[in-house]
């Protein structure tokens, strides 16, 4: 049971807002290229996370990437792992606040009036709140959020099965071809780092620590399938109509009513999402680096928003930067722990996959400075 629930947990982590820009992504680049990103980035990602579950096995409890990298390689890797996991998070409470308005605006500007910066606003004040207090219940609704979005997923599918064509699965954008926006996108949107030691050490409790290393490649393919079928599914739907947060466009296609319900749990999805991780980010600055708790709430809250009111609002961009570099960082950090703690070195896969992330964080930084 436990190994289900693990299962289910990665699963759902994983699948939050990265999910939504793969659609519109792959109106840029083709599905065919976007099939070949998903295997690619999904097998990394599974190699990844795997020798992250490695590491757990190998280390004390109640540590996290920062503490298994200073275990492992020593203070200045934690000061690392610190940097690219709290600047990574911020990117992240970001990317949910620019989707989060998004999905608000859609909803209520209809009847209400107003543009999207009072429903980021608004989105945004309400985010504080919860962060602030610290709710630990939000772990659940994340969950069941999840379950009935994909139940909600499945309906869409069914509802507008009539529209979808393989004119709108094969559709791709006229312009520039970014043959790079995927890989990005999707290291964010496969990334679930953060709970392997959580559910290592729920394992840990009924002497199951093993299955860990079942479970990661698991709940990852579950992702992958899952991201696939959404893919297809609003594409298919909307074709060259499909909008850069996905559900945005979905009434026109569909009508309201579905809509409505696919955007008010998507709203859900994002909006607990965004709450555990503000409430990471906060313990980290308040518990590890001793940083007072109100101005730890103060800068886990108010810098993202602040980017956004500085004219940061390309969700995409977001997450395609934090994916590329801050996550990237983690996995190298990974893959030079692993090689660390094995006797029997796999330097013909850690070493490749480390230049990979290296030159994706060159080109990121280069194309973002352009």
């Amino acid at each position: 049971m436990k190994v289900l629930y693990g299962i289910s947990i990665l699963a759902g982590t994983i699948i939050g807002a990265g999910l939504f820009s793969l659609p519109y992504i792959t109106s840029v680049v083709g599905i065919w290229i976007m099939i070949g990103y998903i295997g690619f980035i999904g097998a990394i990602s599974i190699v990844i996370h795997y020798f992250l579950g490695e590491v757990c096995l190998k280390t004390p409890d109640f540590l996290r990437l920062p503490g298994f990298a200073k275990h492992h390689l020593g203070k200045n890797a934690q000061k690392i792992a610190y940097i690219s996991g709290i600047t990574g998070m911020l990117g992240a409470v970001l990317a949910y606040l620019i989707l989060g308005g998004e999905f608000l605006t859609s909803l209520l500007s209809p009847s209400f009036g107003g543009d999207v910066v009072h429903y980021t606003t608004l989105y945004f004040f309400v985010s504080c709140i919860f962060i602030y207090s610290g709710i630990k219940a939000i772990s659940k609704v994340e969950f069941w959020g999840i379950i009935i979005f994909v139940a909600l997923l499945l309906l869409t599918f069914v509802r507008g099965f009539g529209e979808i064509t393989i004119e709108n699965i094969l559709f791709v954008r006229e312009g520039r071809l970014d043959l790079f926006l995927p890989y990005g996108a999707l290291l964010f949107a496969l990334w679930g780092g953060a709970l392997i030691p959580e559910i290592e050490e729920t394992l840990s409790l009924g002497k199951e620590r093993k299955k860990l290393l079942k479970i990661i490649p698991a709940g990852i393919i579950i992702s992958l399938l899952i991201s696939l079928f959404f893919i297809v599914t609003i594409i298919g739907i909307t074709g060259e109509n499909t909008t850069r947060e996905a559900l945005v466009g979905l009434g026109d296609h569909l009508g309201g009513g579905i809509a409505s319900l696919m955007l008010v749990f998507g709203l859900l999805v994002i909006f607990t999402s965004l709450i555990t991780i503000g409430l990471t980010v906060k313990k980290i600055l308040w518990y590890d680096l001793k940083v007072p708790e109100r101005l730890s709430w103060a800068i886990t809250c108010f810098v993202p928003f602040f980017l956004f009111l500085l004219g940061v609002k390309d969700f995409i961009m977001v997450i395609g930067v934090v994916g590329a570099t801050m996550i990237a960082i983690d996995a190298i950090l990974i893959l030079l722990m692993y090689e660390k703690i094995k006797t029997k070195k796999i330097r013909l896969i850690t070493y490749p996959l480390i230049i990979i992330f290296l030159l994706g964080i060159i080109y990121e930084v280069i194309y973002f400075l352009r």
